[in-house]
């Protein structure tokens, strides 16, 4: 199911999706000090690709995860996790459209705080 399920997400839009994750994180990185948020902007494009069956952990960060979670926050990581968010409200009126709601709401969650996630 989860294979069918990704499959589905991916003609429906997931490929445009994890492309632009990956152009923000290669915008990102042509600054030395981006670096970091690239690497995380890599991270949720490779999730953003093969969502269904992957988890996220949140936690496990040490000081310079939470100092990276507060720029990332400031910056632009609470525009996104709002509109992934709003759009798995979209998803979430029918009933097809709610495994793709959940998804984005996982997205929401790692838009959030990306330093220290762990993806299972």
């Amino acid at each position: 199911m989860k294979f069918i399920g990704n499959i589905i997400w991916l003609l429906l839009g997931g490929i445009l999706c994890a492309i632009l994750w990956f152009i923000a994180g290669i915008l990102v990185c042509i600054t030395i000090v981006g670096i970091p948020f690239g690497v995380q902007c890599f991270k949720i494009a490779r999730f953003v690709l093969w969502p269904f069956g992957t988890n996220v952990d949140i936690g496990n960060f040490g000081f310079g995860g939470a100092i990276g979670n507060i720029l990332w926050i400031i910056i632009f990581g609470w525009e996104l996790a709002v509109v992934h968010f709003f759009v798995a409200i979209i998803f979430s009126v029918t009933i097809i459209g709610i495994p793709f709601g959940i998804q984005h709401f996982k997205f929401a969650k790692l838009a959030f705080l990306p330093f220290g996630a762990n993806l299972k």
